[in-house]
C-alpha cells in the first residue's frame, strides 16, 4: 500500500492519545496492591504505558509493566475496565486497560522486587482505604473493577473513571 502525502499529513494531524495497562492483584482478604512511584505523588497500580509503537498491545503492556516493576510475570486474567480519562494541558487524552491479577499467594507477594528506578515501596489497601491512596479518575476505577469482580459481570466501559452505557 502506498501512502499518499495527503493521507500522512492527514495521519501526523490526528490528536494524539495515551495507552495504559494495569493489573489488578488482590490478597485472600480481598485488599489491593498498589505501588508508589518515585517520579509523582500518590499511589497506583502495577501498570503503565503500552508501546504500541513496538507492537505491543494493551494486555502485553500490563504484563510486561508488572514484571518491571514488581517482579511478577505471570498472565493475566479478563479486561475488567477501559477507561477514557481526558487530556490535561500536562498530558494527552488517555485510554486505560484494566485486567484481573487475580489473588496472589503470601509466596507471591514475598517474592516482590521493586523497580528502584521507579517505585519506592508497595502496600496491601482494604477498599474503604482506595479514594485515600487512589483519588480521581483511577479509584473510581479500581472501585468499578471491584464490583465487577463481584457481580460476575463484563469488562465495563468508563469515562474518566464513571461508568456509561
Amino acid at each position: 500500500m502506498t501512502i499518499t502525502p495527503d493521507f500522512a499529513a492527514y495521519i501526523a494531524g490526528l490528536p494524539r492519545v495515551l495507552a495504559g495497562a494495569a493489573a489488578l492483584f488482590r490478597d485472600a482478604e480481598g485488599r489491593v496492591l498498589l505501588v508508589e512511584p518515585n517520579y509523582r505523588e500518590g499511589w497506583a497500580l502495577p501498570g503503565g504505558t503500552v508501546e504500541s509503537d513496538q507492537g505491543e498491545t494493551p494486555r502485553q503492556g500490563a504484563r510486561r509493566e508488572t514484571a518491571e516493576e514488581i517482579g511478577l510475570d505471570r498472565d493475566l486474567g479478563r479486561l475488567l475496565a477501559v477507561d477514557w480519562v481526558p487530556g490535561t494541558q500536562a498530558r494527552p487524552p488517555l485510554v486505560a486497560y484494566l485486567y484481573d491479577g487475580g489473588v496472589l499467594a503470601e509466596s507471591d507477594f514475598k517474592a516482590i522486587r521493586l523497580q528502584e528506578e521507579e517505585l519506592l515501596s508497595w502496600r496491601l489497601v482494604p477498599r474503604e482505604e482506595l479514594p485515600d491512596h487512589l483519588p480521581g479518575a483511577l479509584g473510581r476505577r479500581v472501585l468499578t473493577a471491584l464490583e465487577v469482580l463481584a457481580e460476575g459481570s463484563g469488562a465495563v466501559e468508563l469515562e474518566d473513571g464513571h461508568r456509561v452505557g
